[in-house]
């Protein structure tokens, strides 16, 4: 096929199966997302995992950077460990943190690395949450 026939027939499936941004049954009753992907059966490859991967990281970088005035002021670790964070809960949840930030705003690393620790998120993601809050305390 050529690449313009290539083109056509990616402007047709398009036009007919439609844009769905947010997962959907179809109407054989398969999960389906985007373009007509069928999750159920097809799935996503490793690559468009990592691709939203890398988008999901970097909206989650930019959040942080328009909410916390402070955040260029940290360790390029430390602002790995916000990102890791904001990425998991989302930032309206780790907004929710609030002794956490403010210890990290007062640059008491000690003390928000251990209110990290002290949450119902540490007992959920476990040893994820020591190494980030290992991170926050020493922040090299």
């Amino acid at each position: 096929m050529t690449l313009a026939s290539r083109a056509l027939l990616r402007k047709a499936v398009m036009q007919a199966e439609g844009l769905r941004l947010k997962p959907y049954t179809d109407t054989t009753g398969h999960l389906t997302i985007g373009y007509g992907r069928n999750l159920d059966s097809v799935g996503i490859s490793a690559l468009e995992a990592e691709v939203l991967l890398d988008h999901d990281l970097y909206t989650a970088e930019t959040e942080c950077r328009k909410a916390f005035t402070w955040f260029e002021g940290l360790s390029e670790l430390r602002q790995r460990v916000i990102t890791e964070m904001v990425f998991n809960l989302g930032l309206p949840t780790f907004q929710q943190f609030t002794r956490t930030i403010a210890a990290i705003q007062a640059k008491d690393y000690h003390a928000a690395a251990t209110e990290m620790l002290d949450s119902t998120w540490a007992k959920q993601v476990g040893g994820r949450a020591a190494r980030l809050a290992d991170g926050m305390r020493h922040g090299y």
